[in-house]
């Protein structure tokens, strides 16, 4: 089966109505036949974006518990990887959680990716593939 990565941004959204991207994120997750992967920096940037509500966060993570994302581990040897990403992307800045991203679509080949953040039609897999972005 398809898998995609998703973003925190469509995952905040999702959760908090108040967001600008609120319906197109229940929209594409209602749509959406891929497995969706993520990495737990963008469970943890998530939910701490969603501190504003204790709620929000606590549907979120039923809706976790629920097997909505395949949730992939960032091992020891990969942080030489994302140091190279951060250091490649500094002007930007690139983030953890987006290193992370990068370093997930190279291991498990994705190239699609659902989010709302621009960076990643900058962002480059194996330095050369563009990520095909859906969301944005």
């Amino acid at each position: 089966m398809k898998k995609i990565l998703i973003d925190s941004g469509p995952l905040i959204a999702l959760f908090d109505a108040s967001d600008r991207y609120h319906q197109n994120s229940v929209d594409f997750i209602k749509n959406n036949k891929a497995i969706l992967v993520t990495t737990i920096a963008s469970i943890t940037e998530t939910l701490h974006l969603l501190d504003f509500n204790r709620n929000a966060q606590i549907d979120f993570l039923e809706w976790l518990s629920c097997g909505a994302l395949e949730i992939h581990n960032i091992e020891i040897f990969d942080f030489v990887r994302i140091k190279e990403l951060i250091s490649k992307y500094h002007d930007l800045p690139m983030d953890f959680a987006d290193s992370c991203l990068v370093l997930l679509a190279e291991k498990l080949n994705i190239q699609t990716i659902a989010t709302i953040d621009r960076d990643f039609t900058i962002y480059r897999i194996k330095g050369t593939k563009k990520f095909n972005v859906v969301l944005s």
